[in-house]
């Protein structure tokens, strides 16, 4: 009698670190059911890797929930699978069919090197938003609802914008490795309130330049980054800042 459960093939990134060769390596699962996640499945291939005295294979994961934006698996040619709007983590067996051969690979970006198999470093991220990512004003406690008005549309933009987990998945899907929409967004979610007026032209020359130095590549503008983003960031948030930048540079340096 049939269970639903399925046997697969998967082809994973094996590589010690950054400084060595990797490679693809096959893998054979069977009985896997439909309702695991596609980290669960990978669970079970770490649990009979290591019953079989082998290393098993290195991947991040934390709140499996979607909301940490650590996973980061490229899987048949697409950042967190063929499912639009999911991380890795919320990827579930039943996207995938049964005798299906499912090729995962790590971010690929010369700024997000190789820590060992499936995990990368993405301290490039942490740096971007330490340049300026951040209101440096104490501003106190929090208002008082409706003591700072906000304009519906721009609370919404700023809200959508702030909804970027970090996860990467723009930089690994674009031809670039460009890192403009995840700045864009850490920069938009301040520029559209208040509270981040009064540094708004420092910040975006400072977190701009720091990504530049990280070694992300400049915008394609072919849209990859919204299209594959698990939490649909528009490419409005690319626009004002470019917008912002070009602003920046007509200001003198004593109001930036």
């Amino acid at each position: 009698m049939s269970t639903g459960n399925m046997n697969l093939t998967l082809k994973v990134w094996r590589q010690k670190n950054n400084k060595t060769k990797g490679a693809l390596v096959d893998y054979k699962l069977a009985d896997i059911s439909p309702d695991m996640s596609f980290l669960e499945m990978f669970d079970v291939l770490n649990e009979q890797l290591i019953n079989k005295g082998e290393e098993p294979v290195v991947f991040d994961h934390d709140c499996r929930e979607g909301i940490c934006g650590m996973c980061s698996m490229f899987i048949n040619g697409r950042p967190h699978g063929p499912k639009d709007l999911v991380t890795t983590c919320q990827l579930h067996m039943r996207s995938f069919k049964d005798g299906d051969t499912i090729t995962v690979e790590p971010w690929r970006a010369a700024a997000f090197p190789v820590v060992k198999d499936l995990t990368v470093d993405r301290s490039a991220f942490d740096r971007v938003i330490a340049a300026g990512g951040f209101i440096s004003v104490n501003t106190g406690n929090a208002q008082d609802a409706n003591n700072l008005p906000i304009p519906k549309k721009q609370a919404d933009a700023a809200f959508e914008a702030a909804a970027c987990i970090g996860c990467g998945a723009c930089v690994a899907t674009c031809k670039n490795a460009s890192a403009m929409l995840f700045v864009s967004a850490k920069i938009s979610q301040l520029a559209l309130l208040p509270q981040g007026q009064p540094e708004r032209y420092r910040r975006v020359q400072s977190m701009v330049a720091q990504m530049d130095a990280e070694g992300f590549g400049n915008c394609t503008n072919t849209g990859a980054c919204e299209a594959e983003c698990p939490k649909g960031i528009s490419l409005e948030n690319i626009a004002r800042m470019n917008r912002d930048f070009a602003t920046a540079k007509f200001i003198s340096e004593e109001e930036v």
